[in-house]
């Protein structure tokens, strides 16, 4: 499946959209970054309530495919223009980290 397609199945709304053709295998979840950064692995959906400007460094660095903020999180506009500049796709949900987990892992059935 790819992020663009998982987008719409969750109603996800889009922060940055780089690669919605990319796709993806597993899920991360975490906040705290140094964790995200030692287990979350390359085309991993990450989902997080993070958003400041450390979260695009993570997100390159590991390279998974796509970023989902979590409860309504928002992106400050230097973040964005970051994370477009570095091709990090981001979503944003009102739905908390769980919900996403739970509707992401009956996607996969």
């Amino acid at each position: 499946m790819t992020v663009g397609e998982m987008a719409k199945a969750l109603s996800l709304t889009p922060v940055t959209v780089e690669d919605e053709t990319r796709t993806f295998s597993g899920v991360y979840i975490g906040d705290l970054l140094s964790w995200v950064m030692g287990r979350a692995k390359c085309d991993n959906i990450w989902i997080t309530i993070m958003s400041n400007i450390n979260i695009i460094a993570v997100a390159t660095l590991v390279d998974v495919a796509v970023v989902i903020l979590a409860e309504g999180v928002a992106l400050e506009e230097s973040v964005r223009q970051t994370a477009e500049q570095k091709g990090v796709n981001i979503y944003t949900s009102e739905k908390t980290a769980y919900q996403l987990a739970a509707e992401l892992a009956g996607l996969s059935k």
